[in-house]
């Protein structure tokens, strides 16, 4: 830990003083070490810097904590269960003082005005309770980006001429701030059977809140998903998880069933057709395997989120 509580709990008079909303960002990661690193620097170089920067790791070598000590910002580090929502779950438990807390992924490149284009979204906007930015490019769609190739697309992006909030089913969980008030006051939390990677642990968490207000997206709120490959679920279990999370979260009444439909199909097909010519950076048979791994459960009723915990 970096800074006391005393510390923590009188955190407005520290990096974000004169501004009106104590903004924390809050960093889940596990084996990305450098990848931290680099969200890091980019953090000092805002316009806007976080009153907190809280990071719960896998493991305490997935963050360089001299570098944390270094940091134009206060932060903390949160110790926490292994799996994407346990350790978004520990981020919130541990930074009550949050107004809004700002999820990124640890290879999410934000640009230098994110952090105060979000903050004047939720200031002029008391309804809005869930807010996603504009992803300029996104490497999840293919072999990743560079730290370098994602200052490239930032840098070539000329920014957005219409600022208004376009209402959307869920947020990207790459890039996505919470009014974390409204979410500790309705008591919720990212649903732990949902393991590892939380494969739509988003959209669940989204139309959770929704409940409660707006759920928006925001083009001013720029960023580059890197869509960095290490540290990320075997083929087989997210294979397995795209059948089985779609499923649980409509039994859940967290998703539509046209919409998890609609998911469960793109996801075989293109898995089904990729598989005899796979790309070089996707695991399309174990995807494939998993998938009627998962169908199979589902027919024998035996389907379960939590199975891929004890899948290779």
């Amino acid at each position: 830990m970096f800074i006391s509580r005393q510390e923590r709990d009188a955190i407005s008079s520290g990096s974000g003083k004169g501004t009106n909303v104590l903004l924390t960002v809050a960093i889940a990661t596990a084996g990305r070490r450098e990848t931290v690193a680099d969200l890091i620097a980019h953090l000092g170089r805002q316009t806007r810097l976080p009153n907190l920067l809280a990071i719960c790791p896998a493991s305490v070598d997935d963050v360089d904590r001299g570098l944390c000590q270094d940091a134009p910002f206060p932060v903390e580090i949160i110790i926490g269960p292994k799996g994407l929502t346990s350790q978004r779950n520990a981020l919130l438990a541990s930074t009550p003082q949050s107004e809004v807390t700002l999820f990124f992924d640890d290879d999410f490149v934000p640009d230098p005005t994110y952090l105060a284009q979000c903050e004047a979204v939720f200031e002029a906007n008391p309804d809005v309770v869930m807010m996603t930015g504009h992803v300029i490019a996104d490497g999840i769609l293919g072999v990743g980006f560079t730290l370098k190739e994602a200052e490239e697309f930032l840098a070539a992006d000329p920014g957005v001429d219409d600022a208004r909030l376009a209402p959307v089913y869920n947020c990207y969980g790459c890039n996505m701030a919470v009014r974390a008030g409204v979410a500790r006051k309705a008591g919720l939390q990212f649903d732990e059977t949902l393991p590892l990677y939380g494969w739509l642990e988003d959209v669940d968490f989204s139309r959770g809140l929704a409940a409660f207000g707006q759920i928006v997206k925001a083009p001013q709120c720029r960023g580059v998903h890197r869509g960095v490959k290490r540290g990320r679920s075997t083929g087989v279990r997210l294979g397995y998880s795209q059948i089985a999370n779609p499923i649980y979260l409509v039994r859940k009444n967290r998703m539509a069933p046209s919409r998890a439909l609609a998911q469960m199909s793109r996801n075989l097909a293109q898995n089904l057709a990729r598989s005899l010519r796979p790309e070089p950076w996707v695991d399309r048979k174990g995807r494939l395997m998993g998938n009627l791994r998962g169908l199979g459960d589902f027919v024998l009723g035996r389907l379960n989120p939590a199975k891929i915990v004890d899948m290779p």
